[in-house]
């Protein structure tokens, strides 16, 4: 299976206070990674697209598991 997959099915199984522990702590993370990025390149930037989209991913979670409750 992929990565993508895989992540979707770990997310399914949080509830919603750890969803959004685990949003604020991926939030933090990114912006020091673009700050990281602004300061000097990093070897490898699609690390930041790829944060932003779990970030999505991680935030539509919360919205669907909210709106069902």
């Amino acid at each position: 299976m992929s990565k993508t997959v895989d992540f979707k099915k770990s997310i399914e199984s949080l509830n919603d206070q750890d969803l959004t522990a685990r949003i604020k702590e991926d939030e933090a993370r990114l912006k020091k990674l673009e700050f990281a990025h602004a300061i000097s390149p990093l070897e490898n930037p699609v690390s930041i697209r790829n944060l932003r989209r779990e970030l999505a991913r991680l935030k539509t979670e919360l919205k669907k598991k909210q709106l069902s409750a």
